[in-house]
């Protein structure tokens, strides 16, 4: 991958970020992330397709509910819109070549700022496109997907596609099919639908059922339009439960299920899992994760956590090694990612104010993830794991347990074995080894 500086070096003093291994003590260099190992068959790079979230890299100014920024970059001093949106763009492909991170992701008014008027938003983002064409190709960095930003605008306090409002529906339509002719110009793989604002505050005023149908028709005709232009790839639909909404038609991973399924889209959509959302549902991430692999729709996830004193989505970069070895188990028994990648949808604290501090949050970040991948690796290849967790099936696997599961047995013969083989004796789960053996190969 090659280094792009722009015009002005942003990140002065940083190199390229280089594998250095677990008993080296500079904090600029990976410990666990070798891009070129072997796990599971290919390259932790192939794997993992780690991607820079551009929104909270490059837009985030450290602001919250409480206060103002904190966050005061060099690339945001240009008072011009086009000027700055390159400034930013350099400063971004600057740090994704530095940090060797593959690919990169954004929404649309991540790269230059939008007004109220949709003809001068296109003219503006397909300029900043051909900017980011130039950055891909001197870089060699891709594109993992695209999106719209369809909650920021106050046009979208009801919703886009669910507003009933017709006219700013047909405003996030617009939007769509900008993002996406933009998407399909600068090769992106997939592209994302996230429904911030896709739900309802109040059902007093909700028609729940028409806003649902109102939401897979819009899904159709974009999808309908990206292939029609091209698009090869794959979509995704990101649940989250609730926040800014309160309460999001995209709950959760099974949620979405069911309503891909219910206006057959299901075919065309899988699911981008983000661990932050996946808390705020009440599940675990390793739940959602299972929820999409057993449905054969585990398409892409976004890596970070919450703060669990805190009932919001605070977007940390991730750092539990439990949860991501327990999480990269699922993954990889389900044969990994279908489309997409890991990308950072995270970031840095208010408090952090270094250029450096963006750095050493994508490097634990992608280290974290790199351990706990090989650490799953050797947990199913050199341990009890797998064995266990078949032996407590294994009564399914043979004789009356097998026939029920083929088909083969009535109500009423399930209820004369119960007779025949009397009360069963308790088995033990072994929960308590299975979290000791996790522990034990970290």
């Amino acid at each position: 991958m090659n280094i792009i500086k722009g015009q002005k070096e942003f990140f002065k003093g940083i190199e390229q970020i280089q594998f250095e291994g677990r008993d080296s003590k500079n904090p600029l260099a990976f410990r666990y992330y070798n891009p070129k190992q072997i796990v599971a068959g290919k390259t932790m790079e192939e794997y993992f397709k780690f991607a820079c979230s551009y929104w909270h890299s490059f837009n985030g100014d450290g602001s919250d509910p409480f206060g103002g920024r904190t966050h005061v970059f060099p690339w945001d001093a240009s008072s011009d819109v086009l000027t700055r949106a390159k400034d930013k763009m350099d400063a971004a492909f600057e740090f994704i070549t530095k940090m060797n991170i593959p690919y990169y992701c954004f929404h649309d008014v991540d790269l230059i700022d939008y007004t109220d008027d949709v003809l001068e938003n296109e003219k503006r983002l397909a300029a900043i496109v051909d900017y980011a064409k130039e950055k891909q190709q001197a870089s060699g960095v891709k594109l993992l997907w695209g999106t719209a930003n369809l909650f920021s605008h106050r046009r979208y306090m009801n919703g886009a596609a669910t507003n009933p409002d017709f006219q700013v529906l047909t405003h996030g339509a617009a939007q769509v099919k900008a993002a996406l002719d933009a998407t399909i110009a600068l090769g992106g793989e997939n592209y994302v639908f996230w429904g911030g604002r896709e739900g309802y505050m109040s059902l007093l005023n909700t028609n729940m059922k028409r806003e649902q149908e109102h939401l897979a028709k819009f899904l159709h005709l974009a999808k309908d339009y990206a292939r029609k232009n091209g698009f090869k790839g794959t979509f995704f639909i990101e649940p989250k439960p609730c926040e800014p909404t309160k309460h999001q038609y995209d709950y959760d991973a099974a949620t979405v299920l069911g309503f891909l399924r219910q206006y057959d889209l299901l075919e065309d959509f899988k699911l981008n899992l983000e661990v932050n959302h996946a808390t705020l549902a009440g599940h675990t991430f390793q739940h959602e994760l299972q929820v999409a692999v057993d449905a054969g729709k585990l398409g892409s996830i976004d890596a970070n956590r919450g703060d669990y004193q805190n009932g919001w989505d605070t977007d940390q970069f991730p750092n539990d090694i439990n949860e991501l070895t327990e999480s990269m188990l699922i993954i990889l028994e389900g044969g990994g990612f279908q489309g997409g990648g890991v990308n950072f949808d995270a970031k840095i604290r208010r408090n952090s104010t270094d250029p450096q501090d963006l750095f050493y949050a994508h490097i634990g970040g992608m280290d974290i993830f790199a351990r706990a991948l090989l650490t799953a690796e050797r947990i199913l290849e050199d341990s009890e794991y797998r064995k266990i967790r078949a032996e407590r099936y294994a009564s399914f696997d043979q004789g009356s347990g097998a026939s029920f599961e083929s088909g083969a047995l009535t109500l009423e013969q399930l209820r004369d074995l119960a007779v025949e083989l009397g009360e069963p004796q308790p088995v033990s789960g072994k929960q308590e080894y299975l979290e000791n053996l996790i522990n034990r190969y970290i």
